[in-house]
């Protein structure tokens, strides 16, 4: 359940970076063209982006706020916790960010952008991107998605404290219901 919340967080903290990046730059004006993206379009905008760095970056800009947020959780949980097993929780959170599939991901991102972009859109944000101000802003992107990320730590901590103990008392309740559930007598076998 846990592991669950977790991978839950670490997603939904990736959904701003993406929705940022995506639409940064939107045309003042609507693009004419309406003729609609192919596959290679996407693949070009991401590649100009640099999309697949700017996933693992963030990635690792997440593991390291989650990794605080887990280890202030444990510890205030669980005060006697041992720091091996924190250290324990910590590794195995690293172990699962660094099986995301970053390429599947991003296959998976393509149909979802010629859905909503056309080849126009595309071409006007590949041609933002390549420029300076496109370069500079996915070179703060990391910058501003770790400050963004710090400046909320204190939101995310109560909410995941909150998370937490409606967790533990639906466990709680589940574990009381079992315990005072009546016990259904064996049927005898007959010989």
């Amino acid at each position: 359940m846990v592991k669950m919340m977790k991978r839950k967080s670490l997603l939904a903290a990736f959904i701003p970076m993406f929705l940022l990046l995506a639409g940064a730059q939107e045309s003042p004006t609507p693009v004419a063209d309406t003729t609609p993206a192919v596959k290679e379009d996407v693949q070009r905008l991401f590649e100009v982006m640099q999309i697949h760095q700017q996933m693992r970056q963030v990635m690792d800009s997440v593991i390291q706020q989650e990794s605080t947020m887990m280890h202030d959780t444990l510890k205030k949980r669980y005060p006697k916790m041992s720091a091996d097993k924190i250290a324990r929780a910590d590794n195995m959170m690293k172990e699962t960010m660094k099986d995301v599939p970053v390429d599947a991901i991003l296959e998976d991102m393509i149909p979802i952008y010629q859905r909503h972009f056309s080849k126009g859109d595309i071409d006007a944000m590949t041609t933002f991107y390549a420029s300076a101000t496109g370069q500079k802003m996915i070179h703060e992107m990391p910058t501003l998605t770790s400050e963004s990320m710090q400046a909320s730590y204190a939101r995310m901590q109560k909410q995941m404290d909150a998370i937490m103990r409606r967790t533990e008392q639906m466990v709680k309740e589940e574990q009381e219901k079992q315990d005072s559930a009546p016990v259904a007598p064996q049927p005898q076998q007959k010989n």
